[in-house]
Parts: C-alpha cells; sequence; structure tokens
C-alpha cells in the first residue's frame, strides 16, 4: 500500500463517506425514536400484516412482524433503505477512485510517482473498503446511542443480534464494492464503468426482490449475491451467518484482487 495516497484519497473523498454515514445514523436514530410508539401498536400492526400478501412481506423482510426491535429494524431499514444508500456508495466510490482518474487523465500523474500500479490499485480498494467499514462503523454506534436515548429499559433490543445483522451487512457491502471495483479497474471511461457497475449491482438488488414475492420465480436468488443477506432470518436466529459473511468477503476480495491484476496489465490510454 502507498500510505501517502491513501491518506490523500481519504482526504478527498472522507467528506462523500461521511455523508453517507451521518445520514444513515440519522436515518437509524429516527427508526429508534419512533420504535417505542409502535411498539405500542405491536398486536395491531401484526394483524395488519397477517391480511398482506405473504410474497410482498418476504420481499420488504416483514415475515418476523414487530415482536422486537431488530424485527422491525430488519424491515423498515437493512431490508430496503440501507441496502440501496450502499449500493449507491459501492457504485459510485470505485468508479471514483478508478475509472474516473483513467477518464480524466489523472491516473498518469500517480504511474509518474515511484510507485507500482498494484500498490496504486490496493490503495484505492483499501480506500474503498474503509468507506464502507466507516458508514456501518458510524450505523453501528448510533443503534446503541438511539436505544441509551429513547428505548431506555425497553427489553425488545438485543445487542447480539443487531451486531449482526451490522457485520452482515458490511460483507454483502465488501462484495458489491469488489464487484464494482473490477468493473473500474477494467474500464477507461468514467460513465461506462458507472453505468455497468449500476446495473449489475442494482440488478442483482431488483432479482433478489422479485425473487421473493412469488415462489414461481424464486430461482432468480440463485443468480444474485443480495440472496445471501437475509436480515429477517439474522434477527430470529435461523441464518447461517458465518458462512454467508465468509463467501461474501471470498468475492469481495477475489474480485478487487482480480480487477488489481488486471489492472497492473492493461493498457491505459496516454
Amino acid at each position: 500500500m502507498n500510505f501517502s495516497l491513501y491518506k490523500h484519497m481519504m482526504k478527498v473523498h472522507l467528506k462523500g463517506m461521511m455523508n453517507y454515514a451521518i445520514g444513515s445514523a440519522f436515518y437509524m436514530l429516527l427508526m429508534v425514536w419512533v420504535y417505542p410508539s409502535i411498539a405500542e401498536n405491536t398486536k395491531s400492526l401484526n394483524d395488519f400484516m397477517k391480511v398482506m400478501p405473504k410474497g410482498v412481506m418476504k420481499a420488504f423482510g416483514f415475515e418476523n412482524g414487530f415482536g422486537s426491535f431488530e424485527s422491525y429494524i430488519s424491515g423498515e431499514y437493512y431490508g430496503v433503505i440501507l441496502t440501496i444508500i450502499l449500493t449507491i456508495f459501492c457504485v459510485m466510490l470505485p468508479t471514483q477512485l478508478m475509472a474516473k482518474l483513467v477518464d480524466q487523465g489523472s491516473m498518469a500523474y500517480l504511474l509518474a510517482t515511484p510507485t507500482t500500479r498494484g500498490k496504486i490499485a490496493f490503495t484505492q480498494a483499501s480506500v474503498l473498503l474503509t468507506g464502507v467499514f466507516i458508514i456501518m462503523l458510524i450505523t453501528t454506534i448510533a443503534g446503541f446511542v438511539g436505544y441509551g436515548l429513547f428505548m431506555k429499559g425497553e427489553n425488545s433490543f438485543h445487542a447480539i443480534k443487531f451486531i449482526q445483522l451490522n457485520i452482515a451487512t458490511l460483507f454483502l457491502f465488501i462484495a458489491v464494492g469488489g464487484i464494482s471495483f473490477l468493473i473500474s479497474c477494467l474500464s477507461n471511461d468514467e460513465k461506462k464503468a458507472l453505468g455497468i457497475s449500476g446495473v449489475i449491482a442494482f440488478g442483482f438488488f431488483s432479482l433478489d426482490m422479485i425473487g421473493k414475492i412469488s415462489d414461481k420465480v424464486e430461482w432468480l436468488r440463485n443468480i444474485t449475491i443480495y440472496s445471501l443477506f437475509r436480515p429477517s432470518e439474522i434477527v430470529s436466529g435461523s441464518a447461517d451467518i458465518v458462512q454467508t459473511s465468509i463467501i461474501l468477503c471470498f468475492i469481495g476480495i477475489l474480485t478487487a484482487g482480480i480487477g488489481i491484476l488486471i489492472f497492473r496489465k492493461r493498457n491505459l490510454p496516454l
């Protein structure tokens, strides 16, 4: 790794990372603040959910109802909103770290320094990983702060399950970020890299949502990595979080590693 480049890139992109992190933390605090009033009407909400189509309930992660804070947050936030936020982040940042620099000619200046292509690409991948980690760390802290402020004394908050939910989310987006990083390493055009990464990432997300709605198209989930992230099963204790985390981490490392190797060998425009 080139630590000078890492510090510079972190300085350049830290504001954007913190915008995502603070936005996620704010929404988390909002969810925690609202939950006590929702918990008072759990029975009526669960009765309402029973009349909803099972496919819709599954798609949005409401299979477990609102019996606990984790069940509520897994559907309300982790199932859709946070997933979309981090998907956008993991499409945008890799493009800015690699393809944008090549497209604008800035990469040529980096390559003129006494460092190797491999170190440059590895450093940029490390910046991406740091960004995902910062967002998830601040989101997790916000959940505990919210509990202390708005839910103190509530027995429905299970810290271990909440931490597991955040760890699983972290590994999912290590994988998504790795795929986008690979695409960015292959491209000379910023818009092209952004478009392809966006189509793949949101295509995977859409296939997972569609596959949840009906048993007839559930096979679509077999071709998307988002199917490995199951918030409702994590909070219910039925998910194998260790196995899925290892798989997702492997996908992220493998795709980013292939991207670094390709970047070392490919011809770049002058």
